[in-house]
């Protein structure tokens, strides 16, 4: 899951209009990222006008998820 959206996203659409697989969805309150559909292109980081799009590494949304779990 290497892109991720944060909750800096303002719903603008523009990634969702810029991804070549449809791998982006309009949400209520914001996109998200479907990361079976995505190849990684990094075209919606790019586009992202408020920087909300993040490149994460595997190890640290890992760690995240144990985090999660033992909280």
């Amino acid at each position: 899951m290497p892109y991720v959206v944060t909750d800096k996203c303002i719903s603008c659409g523009a990634c969702v209009a810029g991804c070549e697989t449809g791998a982006i969805t309009e949400g209520e309150t914001q996109s998200h990222i479907d990361v079976t559909i995505c190849i990684e292109c990094g075209t919606c980081q790019m586009n992202c006008p408020s920087e909300a799009i993040i490149f994460v590494e595997e190890t640290e949304t890992e760690n995240q998820h144990v985090s999660a779990k033992a909280g």
